[in-house]
């Protein structure tokens, strides 16, 4: 309820990260990124997040799938997809020097389409990709991609063959997860995709949670800590 007392501190940080000091303030330091003011504020109604945001917020998913009874995640940044698309597995090869991304239950990529965000989804417990798409667009072509990167990373790395046949690839469709009615909600969209597919909880909010979902988002990359 408004309240509480908890409740009523937390409104009053946020709207403080919004309404004061400068646009430059720091306002959040973890794995290896700054969040300033001025990232903080495109939580803020129709605001459209930028690669900082979303690229923290899938730090304190991964950060909390360490935890025990989560499944192992792992999260490619913004850039990669770009980057994939373009050079190929040569040009990405280096993005996972030291770490096998094959150990993991989870890969979460989240996708910059000039000014939309799409999340694609590895899970290698089912051999599957689904790609998310809070506009309905369909994206095999990106699972395509990444099924052949799957595919050389296995090799170069593991010396295995993937069996490609083996794989299921999947857009979810419109009636299968929430969709956005306005211009600026995607990459919520694709955070909160994140979120629940990371700790395997059917996607049951809807576009209607999106006002609560950015403010609680401020609170969380602030805190450095999920609720």
């Amino acid at each position: 309820s408004p309240l509480n007392p908890l409740f009523q501190a937390m409104e009053s940080e946020i709207s403080a990260a919004f309404d004061s000091g400068e646009p430059e303030d720091i306002l959040s330091r973890a794995f290896k990124l700054t969040v300033t003011r001025e990232d903080i504020c495109t939580l803020q109604p129709r605001g459209w997040l930028n690669d900082r945001i979303m690229n923290f917020y899938m730090g304190l998913l991964v950060e909390r799938s360490k935890k025990e009874g989560y499944p192992a995640v792992y999260a490619f940044n913004t850039f990669f997809y770009s980057k994939l698309s373009s050079a190929n597995h040569k040009g990405v090869k280096k993005w996972t020097k030291g770490v096998d991304i094959f150990e993991h239950d989870v890969i979460l990529v989240p996708i910059h389409l000039r000014i939309h965000w799409t999340l694609l989804v590895v899970d290698l417990r089912e051999k599957a990709i689904k790609y998310f798409d809070s506009l309905g667009q369909k994206g095999d072509h990106i699972c395509k991609t990444v099924l052949k990167y799957l595919e050389e990373e296995s090799r170069e790395k593991r010396n295995i063959e993937l069996t490609t046949s083996e794989w299921t690839l999947h857009s979810m469709g419109t009636e299968e997860i929430p969709q956005q009615n306005n211009g600026s909600d995607c990459g919520v969209f694709v955070c909160k995709f994140a979120d629940f597919i990371s700790r395997d909880k059917p996607i049951i909010f809807t576009r209607e949670h999106m006002p609560y979902f950015r403010r609680k988002m401020v609170w969380e990359i602030i805190h450095q800590q999920l609720l």
